[in-house]
């Protein structure tokens, strides 16, 4: 049995003012594709001013984007490989 690593590059960057962060991800896969997203989160004016929160919930949404593409991408390719439709699990 051949064992292989591989790894893929994410990024995160956020954008933040005083009850706003956005959050872009973005992953490269070994095969070129580039997928990015966004993810958003507000602060309720009466909420304790907490940046890292913010960028938690922002980056969790750009992520949980990613993963729905890399979803959508897996079975659109198990779909041309094997001729018949395949069915993804919502995560």
């Amino acid at each position: 049995m051949t064992h292989s690593t591989v790894g893929w590059h994410v990024e995160l960057e956020f954008r933040e003012d005083e009850e706003h962060t956005e959050a872009v991800a973005l992953v490269r896969l070994p095969d070129g594709t580039e997928i990015r997203t966004h993810g958003h989160a507000s602060r309720h004016h009466t909420d304790a001013n907490q940046p890292r929160v913010g960028e938690e919930i922002a980056g969790a949404r750009a992520l949980n984007e990613i993963a729905m593409q890399l979803l959508t991408k897996a079975h659109g390719e198990i779909d041309s490989a094997s001729g018949r439709t395949s069915h993804p699990i919502n995560v």
